[in-house]
């Protein structure tokens, strides 16, 4: 296991052990909550991003179709998703913390709770393109899921 898988499995059990956070986007409490905050956002998009990493090369014909990749990897970003709000919602603003996020995330957070829903279903469509065994619809499937992700980072993400 990579060393920066191993810290983003660490910081993602670390904040689950501490208690789910509250529902709705709150400003950070304190230099170091807003620290934490950053670490864990980060965390949880590295496993979005290596789980879409081989999803995407198989929707770009670089790899060949692996059903079973697929409908895991489609699982742990619905289950990813599943967490994103609640990651998210941290305000971490008025600290001085390096982070690639936009003021936008916070001041539209209904419209990022839409996009992280949007990403859920587009993952939960994959895995019932691979149950029925659509080959014809892989693609597809994975471009919403891709198509979702670039949504959120076009209007929240710094480049």
């Amino acid at each position: 296991m990579t060393r920066t898988l191993k810290q983003a499995l660490s910081a993602t059990v670390l904040l689950a052990a501490m208690g789910s956070p509250s529902v709705g986007a709150a400003e950070a409490v304190s230099e170091k909550h807003a620290k934490a905050a950053v670490e864990y956002r980060q965390s949880l998009f590295q496993l979005v991003r290596s789980n879409m990493g081989p999803l995407g090369g198989m929707a770009k014909g670089a790899i060949p179709y692996d059903e079973e990749v697929m409908m895991t990897n489609a699982v742990r970003l619905e289950q990813l998703a599943d967490m994103m709000v609640d990651y998210l919602e941290v305000d971490t603003r008025k600290f001085d913390v390096d982070t690639a996020a936009k003021d936008a995330l916070w001041e539209n957070f209904d419209e990022v709770e839409t996009k992280v829903a949007a990403l859920r279903k587009a993952s939960a469509h994959l895995q019932q393109v691979v149950e029925a065994g659509n080959e014809d619809a892989y693609r597809a499937a994975i471009g919403d899921i891709g198509a979702s992700c670039k949504s959120c980072h076009d209007d929240y993400k710094r480049d």
